[in-house]
């Protein structure tokens, strides 16, 4: 501003006035929320900008430099846009089924002395998506029913949940087609569309068949609908299902069906079936994909009767996912020669319990006829030792000797008056034997030895032709043991 000084005699004078105004902090941040999204749909993904906050200050400098931030801990962040904008974007999956409404304050704090600040309050809602395919309440079911049943009973009742909201949660029930002894399913059994409550349309007949097995589809009126399928009865767990074979049954003849559902669609959905084990690998074949089991060859008498397989089916997705059923197959023309069909069923763990069991009998049966046949060759080599006599006192009667026998002198043959007694020591293992006594003076005296060797008995039977019997009994008769 100017002022201007004037005197009594009319001269002026002017004066410039400059006045500086300093700021304080007295007035806090203004938050504008300049749009929003709401409700937001749960597929969101995260990053995607939901609204924009606008934070206004009237302070300068400092005192109008405003942080904007929220306090709690939500799948929300405000991230700096342009000059006080703030991008309010979605930093995480939101899931109505797990909350459906976000309260969260916006906070805007200036760089003031004391700072200032102020809050606002926003609510967001999560807008349902049909992100979830119906549920049912067992996995699978399973019921008995005697035959001649009244038409119009029930069979049982399949409940199905969708934590979807409104129309996206709302359950329609539907039989799948398929076929029971050639005719259509629905000719048999029909289904509630509301309730899933199955009713019986007309008397089943034990002798036609023992079993039923249909799918029942639980879809939601979303959009798109998604569905559920089971299978009825089940064929897992303790329960399992049999099917007859007819012993004259040909090579090529339909025994079963394997039917799986995937709620994949496109080339997810497409599936193969494998039988990955069985009792007999060449005896059934399975379709790869109809899911058809049929009989390769002729049933043989040979064949067992109890028929185990383990089909697999696999899906064309990436990664490939897949699933496995159990089979049991009789083959019999009537199933009361099968005398307990809980033996059909097949225990991995039992299985590998009985190899072990048979392992350990092997080793030790083997062991135990190793252990006999060693200590029958020990007594065999000992028996066979060279062993003069028996073992234990022995005397050879002097009617045994033969009046043929020559005598150690040379002087022909001996006479009959020229006995001995000998004896043997129990355990001799020499070829010395001693004269004990004899009833001749022209015999050797009781404590020479004579020892046998082959110079000795050629020097005394010379070039005699005896046969070697004779000579081999001379020299038992003579020799006598000297180990005492």
């Amino acid at each position: 501003m100017r002022i201007e000084a004037k005197d009594a005699y009319g001269l002026t004078s002017n004066a410039k006035v400059v006045v500086d105004i300093i700021d304080i902090n007295d007035n806090p941040p203004v938050i504008y929320v300049k749009s929003l999204t709401n409700p937001i749909p749960e597929n969101v993904s995260p990053g995607t900008e939901v609204g924009i906050i606008n934070v206004q200050d009237e302070d300068s400098d400092n005192n109008g430099q405003v942080r904007c931030f929220i306090q709690e801990k939500v799948p929300f962040n405000l991230v700096p846009s342009i000059k006080n904008y703030y991008s309010l974007v979605a930093t995480g999956n939101l899931d109505r089924e797990l909350l459906s409404n976000y309260n969260f304050t916006i906070t805007a704090r200036d760089e003031g002395s004391p700072p200032l600040s102020s809050s606002k309050s926003v609510q967001l809602t999560i807008a349902d998506v049909n992100d979830n395919p119906p549920v049912f309440e067992e996995q699978p079911y399973s019921a008995h029913v005697t035959e001649n049943n009244k038409p119009g009973s029930t069979l049982c009742s399949l409940t199905a949940r969708d934590p979807d909201w409104r129309q996206n949660g709302t359950v329609l029930y539907s039989l799948l087609p398929g076929e029971v002894n050639g005719a259509p399913v629905s000719s048999y059994l029909s289904v509630n569309g509301d309730t899933g409550v199955i009713h019986i349309v007309k008397s089943f007949d034990y002798e036609q068949f023992r079993s039923l097995k249909f799918h029942v589809m639980a879809r939601d009126n979303g959009s798109p609908p998604l569905s559920s399928n089971i299978l009825y009865p089940s064929t897992e767990g303790n329960s399992f299902m049999t099917e007859l074979i007819p012993k004259a049954a040909h090579g090529g003849s339909l025994v079963s069906k394997v039917i799986a559902v995937d709620a994949d669609s496109g080339q997810n959905a497409w599936l193969s079936y494998h039988i990955v084990k069985s009792t007999d690998p060449g005896l059934f074949t399975i379709g790869l994909h109809s899911g058809e089991i049929r009989t390769q060859r002729d049933i043989s008498e040979s064949d067992s009767m109890k028929q185990n397989l383990i089909v697999a089916v696999k899906d064309n997705g990436q990664p490939s996912l897949s699933a496995t059923c159990s089979m049991y197959l009789l083959i019999s023309d009537n199933l009361a020669e099968v005398p307990e069909l809980k033996d059909i069923s097949y225990d991995e763990n039992n299985s590998k319990l009985t190899s072990y069991l048979i392992i350990a009998l092997v080793c030790v049966s083997t062991f135990f006829l190793t252990f006999i046949i060693v200590i029958l060759g020990l007594r065999f080599c000992r028996r066979r030792k060279p062993r003069l006599f028996f073992d234990g006192a022995v005397a050879i009667p002097s009617a045994y000797l033969s009046p043929n026998y020559a005598d150690v002198d040379g002087t022909g043959t001996l006479r009959s008056t020229y006995n001995y007694d000998t004896y043997l020591t129990t355990g001799s293992r020499t070829s010395d034997f001693k004269f004990v006594r004899t009833f001749n003076d022209n015999t050797l005296p009781a404590d020479q030895t004579l020892r046998k060797s082959p110079s000795d008995f050629a020097d005394v039977f010379g070039q005699s032709e005896e046969s070697p019997e004779v000579g081999m009994c001379y020299a038992f008769a003579l020799l006598l043991s000297n180990d005492h």
